[in-house]
């Protein structure tokens, strides 16, 4: 009936396949709380690569990133105007008001494990704290609006439809993607978009869903790297993510710490209270 046709080039999970992913995922979250907290003020983003290899090293796993399409590093590191794919380096020191995020993608035994979160290093200003309560409840609410029957379109809606008001950009030119044996694979899961409208969801598939919504405009340039990518007007960006299945129940969040693999922000992350101009729409 409504799920006889699997959507063209996505492949379904198997119960194997999907705990195998589900061991990847935690791994994941469980590497990039540890670099999470390892944030301070003084460092430089090299230290955080230097990090995950040594934490990949003690659980014998691979950091998907490196060698990527030529990605010289382990991880992304991208601070304050910067969307993603920020290239780790002994030169980028943190300071005390930045936002920096981290995007931890881990191999476990042939599967890809993928999240992402962003963090204020040492106390965040007011701007910085309502851009990232904004972008972490826009991925919760996405999470919400996932599930067997819904479609791609709702996800992006429930991501626009909240951050927009608030006089947020979402970006266009990164998605969410599916994810298993291989980093990318379909489906694309655009981070804006129409309700109703879109590839169905049907138990089996897993993807990224990973909004990142900047301050200004959506729009970006790639800096001379080839890999940075940064605001087009220089203010900031903000990015969550979490690998995520779809399950006969609903959505089950392959990247969550939980045990029950429940809702739980990437990273086990913790913020300042939440701002009241979030409360009140929230």
């Amino acid at each position: 009936m409504f799920y006889a046709r699997q959507p063209a080039g996505v492949t379904l999970k198997s119960r194997d396949e999907l705990n195998a992913m589900r061991k990847a995922g935690r791994l994941t979250a469980e590497c990039l709380q540890f670099l999470l907290e390892s944030v301070r003020p003084g460092m430089c983003t090299q230290e955080l690569d230097d990090l995950q290899m040594d934490f990949a090293r003690r659980h014998k796993v691979i950091p998907a990133p490196l060698n990527y399409k030529g990605f010289p590093k382990s991880l992304c590191t991208s601070i304050n105007e910067v969307i993603c794919h920020g290239i780790p380096s002994k030169q980028e020191i943190l300071k005390e008001g930045d936002i920096v995020g981290i995007d931890v993608s881990l191999i476990v035994d042939g599967f890809f494990g993928d999240s992402a979160a962003t963090v204020a290093v040492g106390t965040p200003g007011e701007s910085a704290n309502r851009l990232l309560h904004a972008t972490l409840e826009s991925l919760r609410l996405a999470i919400a609006a996932a599930g067997p029957g819904k479609t791609l379109g709702d996800i992006g809606h429930a991501i626009q439809s909240f951050t927009e008001p608030l006089g947020y950009s979402v970006v266009r030119d990164f998605v969410g993607h599916g994810i298993g044996r291989e980093f990318h694979e379909p489906p694309q899961v655009p981070h804006y978009g129409i309700a109703g409208r879109g590839i169905r969801l049907k138990p089996g598939m897993t993807f990224t869903i990973e909004p990142m919504i900047n301050i200004g405009t959506y729009r970006r340039r790639v800096l001379e790297d080839g890999w940075t990518a940064v605001t087009l007007d220089g203010k900031p960006s903000a990015q969550f993510e979490h690998t995520v299945a779809v399950t006969p129940d609903g959505i089950e969040i392959l990247t969550s710490l939980n045990d029950d693999g429940s809702w739980m922000p990437p990273g086990g992350y913790v913020m300042p209270s939440r701002p009241d101009s979030l409360a009140r729409l929230g």
